[in-house]
């Protein structure tokens, strides 16, 4: 999609922008202009309305735009976004824009940085004209649809030297941290196998198609993605109660192995160091199976997507004991060992107690945060490539390095999808 034809498609007018003086900032405000982060968010389903709250704790932030092709829930979400506007001007307010298409977003010079939470088939083209535009960029999981669009975000954010942020909050929970420590300082002894449990991969979309409802423009909706009918699966209106399931479907999402995969396999390569890399095999199951996916590491680690008791949740095998993590509870069979605290001699993890402010601070500092885009994308690839698997039924090799597949031509081909429009990996 060309700039200017995505423009000239946009028909939402610019909402107007209030001018707070100076003088009323610098002496209502609880923090001075001059250290404001200015944000633009771009999609404003359920998931950003819990974002809107949770980076509005962080007291630099202040929302200036918001963007959606369903203008219902824009128009939520902006009455939200002003609410908590107002309680960080004591005295004024901030009006926030609404935008249907993004890049009129992007062109605001007085926006620093951008929440990214549309359905995952917009990330990459989302977030590289993110960093085009110099914007500094929160981005949900999983970072990417397929391996080469995660590459693409890793490049341009480099490339733009943006401060960037992926979803995978767990990495700023205790237990979770705490779990990798043990785990990467040798407290279970030596870790043979992994088991990962989380959902099905990605299938294929079948859903009839149903009227397109008048607040949506579902044309922009698609985007990039090969174009299909409306179905309200994937994109609910707002009053349902239900989590839109695009993230099922291929070309979309990569099922529950991308959606959930992308906190739980997370936690297991971060405990095996192994953030710039990955697997090095993936052997599927039998036929038609959902779960059954070894994955093989170079130091001979297996981690095994299967469901081993917990739902969820990830099991470190030591030759000393075990340990066990999900967001419900932290366990181990060795006594102790969940409140153990680190030795000097040990190696502690990145430390964030706030994945939100840690990438606020990022930012003032120009510093990579505790899920830097490249560890994002290494995690966002691990998925996809177990959907890869689970589709073509064979053993893969696979090289981190270089990021391709060892002597498969079909499943190199996998790497990427096909797009509509101009899409265009070196144009940043």
């Amino acid at each position: 999609m060309k700039r200017r034809e995505f423009i000239g498609k946009s028909a939402v007018a610019t909402g107007a922008f209030t001018v707070i003086p100076k003088h009323v900032l610098g002496k209502t405000t609880k923090t001075a202009p001059s250290e404001r982060i200015n944000l633009g968010y771009i999609g404003v389903g359920k998931q950003a309305m819990g974002l809107v709250r949770s980076l509005d704790e962080c007291p630099e932030t202040l929302v200036l735009a918001a963007c959606d092709v369903d203008t219902i829930k824009l128009e939520a979400f902006k009455t939200a976004a002003e609410t908590l506007n107002a309680t960080k001007l004591e005295g004024g307010s901030q009006t926030v824009d609404t935008y249907e298409n993004y890049l009129e977003l992007l062109d605001r010079k007085d926006i620093d940085a951008v929440v990214i939470v549309a359905p995952d088939h917009w990330h990459a083209k989302m977030a590289v004209d993110a960093a085009k535009a110099g914007k500094d960029i929160y981005c949900e999981k999983p970072l990417a649809a397929t391996v080469a669009e995660g590459r693409a975000m890793v490049d341009a954010a480099r490339k733009y030297d943006r401060v960037f942020q992926t979803g995978n909050m767990q990495r700023s929970w205790r237990n979770f941290r705490h779990a990798c420590e043990m785990v990467s300082n040798g407290y279970i002894g030596e870790v043979k196998e992994i088991n990962v449990s989380v959902g099905d991969p990605w299938m294929a979309c079948e859903l009839l198609a149903e009227p397109v409802p008048e607040n949506l423009n579902w044309d922009l909706w698609v985007g990039p993605s090969l174009f299909r009918n409306y179905n309200a699966e994937l994109a609910p209106p707002i009053e349902s109660r239900s989590w839109a399931n695009w993230r099922a479907y291929r070309g979309y999402g990569g099922g529950q192995v991308t959606d959930w995969g992308a906190h739980m396999f997370d936690i297991a390569q971060w405990a095996m160091g192994m953030d710039k890399s990955g697997p090095v095999e993936f052997i599927p199951p039998e036929h038609g199976a959902k779960r059954g996916m070894k994955m093989v590491y170079e130091n001979g680690v297996v981690m095994n997507h299967v469901d081993w008791g917990s739902f969820n949740a990830v099991q470190f095998l030591g030759s000393e004991g075990k340990i066990e993590v999900s967001r419900g509870f932290y366990r181990s069979d060795i006594e102790g060992l969940t409140e153990l605290e680190l030795k000097e001699s040990d190696t502690a993890l990145y430390t964030s107690d706030n994945h939100y402010q840690d990438w606020i601070d990022a930012i003032k500092k120009r510093t990579r945060p505790v899920s830097d885009v490249e560890t994002g994308h290494r995690t966002a690839s691990l998925c996809n490539i177990v959907n890869i698997g689970y589709a073509l039924e064979r053993p893969l090799k696979w090289k981190p390095a270089h990021e391709r597949f060892i002597d498969d031509d079909a499943a190199n081909s996998m790497l990427t999808r096909p797009f509509r429009g101009k899409w265009d990996f070196n144009d940043y």
